[in-house]
């Protein structure tokens, strides 16, 4: 096939038996053989008839022998089941190119080079039909795309086109292999970083970006996506100093405006992000991505009514946009219309629907059926979301298994002792872990509600320590971190604590006291220990059916990627309680453990028991945390602005008829989440 189609890696000894036979295949078309290659591609497609790569090989083979009818039929097929695929519509525009209709191919042609710009073919025969039509304008457009290509070396031209498909895999096995014969191609090592971000591998894409700048500071896109990734890292300040070069030198750039933008939401400064979103929609109001982003911050500050106006304005702007409905359904309090519902339901129903719109109206319709009582159609799409979120997802249960029994081994009672100290002695942060949907958004409200207390977010600062931590190129079956915290001397833990201290001070303002609501942090707690032996931990915990469940039904904006099968939360759920009775032994009494459901049924008990813990005198307006104006930008960022309702706590009971797999799953764990802590006080909820 051609270099723009037929971008391949070599082969390798991990290729399936697909795989190697559709690579055969292209190199049969390759050398012109294409009566034999679409013998062997229909052959194919008996075993796998819905396999991209195999239907796009029978359509490139059927134009070229001149059965263009054939070639269009087969292209339809492909576009029911992979319709974002770039080189489908560059297949058929040629083939209306060889059926002489220059205006479908053109139309055909350009969405295939809107989505996916590496496809020098497309270009070339965009410029030939623009100049045969006398578009001389659009001709030279595309003359200066094909001049472009030319200029970059033919590996990363064809990584690109296969980066734009969604192929990372060849992708970056070419741009690697380019890379080790010219190492400082900063187009190739701009494209890895990208296929890094795309892969949430955003150290190492932070790392290639730097490097690209280094080498060529004028680089404005590199330096972008830089920004970007440090945004995604929570990097607020640095991200914004970016941006500030890139603005010096395009003040009204959109792109540069809009991620200027978000980095005021990530330091708290609400207001002026509202401020920019407006400004940015009034010269383009009709941006989806803008809407939605306004809306969000709308939310975050507590005003519903805009947020949801903004919302449906963002679903009207692009119909299919699934991330605006499932937007309105997070808001957990508002609730969807009747055309609202049978809007959704015929977009979802939709073959051409991208997977990312798929999953998002697959969560939000979960969510307007629950709303309506109708449990078994909400089911339906909530296990539908969830099958083809894990379907994409590359979470593997065993590496938090593991991280957990290498946590067990070094962090002893013994190692605690004879570290004892050690760290920066600091005692402003009160750290609140454990599972999503486990009601820590509601201790967070009520601790922030405190006059010493300042309310943050979901802070990536210990995450990103412990990437460090980890090293480069990480050996998933024999990880650095956690066994590295046993060579580390004192000097590099108070080093480590000093920075989480300065790094987040960007979140904070003149309140002694600060909250880091990463939930996930409860598989660092002997970490926290050894850089911040002072701060106060929290442990927030839910009974398992009730948090499992909400966590199967909430689709979260990144991260969490255990939350998307009934397997994989269970274990997920069984690890985090097997580690927390870890740190309760070897550090007894450095974590408060707080039970949801206690906190529903005694309010000022509990609150009264978590600012002892953190060794803060009671205030009332903790038990009105609800009238608290700060902004809040968790799912349950809604439901904690009411008064504390008992509802939730049964929901997943509406459930039961699926949830079986999900009980067995558990075992143990439905009674052991409340097993005592040593040297606790009785609980008088226990028995209750």
């Amino acid at each position: 096939m051609t270099s723009a189609t037929a971008a391949s890696a070599p082969a390798s000894s991990e290729d399936s038996p697909i795989e190697c036979e559709v690579r055969r295949i292209r190199d049969l078309a390759r050398a012109g053989r294409h009566a034999q290659a679409l013998a062997a591609a229909e052959a194919l497609a008996a075993t796998v008839p819905e396999n991209r790569d195999v239907l796009y090989a029978i359509a490139f083979s059927q134009r070229h022998l001149r059965r263009t009818a054939d070639a269009l039929a087969t292209l339809e097929r492909l576009e029911r089941t992979h319709p974002q695929f770039s080189r489908l519509h560059e297949e058929r525009g040629l083939c209306y190119v060889a059926l002489r209709d220059a205006s479908r191919a053109i139309d055909c042609l350009l969405r295939a080079v809107n989505s996916n710009p590496a496809l020098p073919n497309s270009w070339a025969m965009l410029e030939r039909l623009w100049r045969i039509s006398g578009d001389r304008a659009n001709a030279d457009t595309a003359a200066e795309h094909v001049a472009t290509l030319s200029r970059l070396a033919p590996e990363v031209v064809r990584a690109t086109a296969l980066f734009a498909d969604r192929d990372l895999g060849p992708a970056e096995d070419l741009v690697r292999a380019r890379l080790l014969q010219k190492g400082d191609d900063i187009e190739a090592m701009r494209l890895l970083a990208r296929i890094g971000i795309a892969r949430q591998v955003l150290d190492d894409a932070e790392l290639l970006l730097g490097a690209v700048l280094e080498l060529a500071p004028g680089y404005r896109a590199a330096r972008h996506d830089h920004a970007f990734v440090l945004v995604e890292r929570h990097k607020y300040r640095e991200a914004r100093a970016q941006l500030e070069i890139l603005l010096a030198e395009e003040p009204r750039h959109r792109s540069y405006r809009a991620l200027f933008a978000a980095t005021c939401v990530g330091l708290g400064e609400h207001s002026r992000a509202i401020d920019l979103y407006r400004e940015l929609l009034a010269e383009t109001p009709g941006s989806a991505d803008l809407l939605l982003s306004l809306a969000h911050v709308l939310k975050t500050v507590g005003d519903r009514d805009a947020a949801i106006a903004a919302y449906r304005a963002a679903a009207a702007a692009r119909p299919d946009f699934g991330d605006a409905y499932w937007s309105l359904a997070n808001l957990k309090t508002y609730r969807f219309e009747d055309e609202e519902i049978a809007r959704m339901r015929a977009l979802e129903a939709r073959f051409d629907l991208g997977i990312e719109d798929r999953i998002h109206l697959c969560f939000a319709l979960g969510k307007a059926f629950e709303d309506r009582a109708n449990y078994a159609d909400s089911w339906r799409h909530y296990e539908r979301g969830n099958a083809l979120k894990r379907s994409a997802s590359r979470y593997r249960p065993e590496v938090i298994e593991n991280n957990t029994r290498g946590q067990i081994a070094v962090c002893t009672r013994d190692f605690f002792a004879a570290r004892a100290g050690w760290g920066a002695d600091d005692p402003s942060p009160i750290f609140i872990v454990g599972l999503p949907r486990s009601g820590s958004t509601l201790i967070e409200q009520i601790l922030a509600s405190h006059t010493q207390v300042e309310g943050t977010q979901e802070l990536a600062d210990v995450p990103r320590i412990v990437l460090e931590l980890q090293g480069r190129e990480p050996d998933l079956g024999d990880p650095r971190y956690p066994r590295v915290l046993s060579t580390m001397p004192a000097t590099e833990f108070r080093r480590l604590g000093e920075r989480y201290l300065t790094d987040t001070r960007a979140h904070r303002t003149d309140r002694p006291r600060f909250i880091d609501k990463m939930p996930n942090n409860f598989r660092h707690v002997g970490l926290i220990q050894l850089m911040l032996p002072n701060a106060k931990i929290i442990d927030a915990r839910r009974e398992p059916m009730a948090c499992c469940f909400g966590n199967l039904k909430q689709l979260f904006a990144n991260g969490q990627e255990f939350s998307y099968s009934i397997d994989d939360v269970a274990r997920y759920y069984r690890t985090y309680l097997e580690l927390m009775r870890h740190w309760d032994a070897v550090l007894p009494g450095k974590v408060l453990r707080v039970l949801h459901e206690d906190v529903v049924a005694d309010l000022e008990g509990s609150a009264r028991r978590i600012l002892e813990f953190c060794e803060l005198p009671f205030e009332p307006a903790c038990l009105e945390f609800y009238k608290s104006d700060r902004s809040v930008r968790t799912p349950s960022s809604e439901q904690v602005r009411r008064p504390i309702y008992r509802d939730g706590l049964s929901q997943w009971r509406h459930y039961e008829p699926w949830l079986e797999p999900l009980r067995n799953a558990l075992g143990d764990a439905l009674t052991r989440y409340r097993e005592p802590v040593a040297g606790e006080p009785p609980d008088p909820h226990r028995d209750r």
